[in-house]
């Protein structure tokens, strides 16, 4: 695991905890930059809606 671990797992853990909804975590705000973005980003992806990574088509 990498310096920054405890911080996503965290968050993570706390979406799990509250059942959170992908939409939920999307308006969720995420510090920029940080790792737990990585989280938003990822929620994003599911519906094609990533900001940093390429979209599926």
């Amino acid at each position: 695991l990498g310096p920054h671990a405890t911080e996503l797992i965290a968050e993570a853990a706390l979406a799990l905890r509250l059942e959170a909804t992908v939409d939920e975590l999307t308006s969720t705000i995420h510090p920029h930059p940080s790792v737990s973005e990585a989280l938003a980003e990822a929620a994003l992806a599911v519906d094609n809606r990533a900001l940093h990574i390429p979209n599926k088509a």
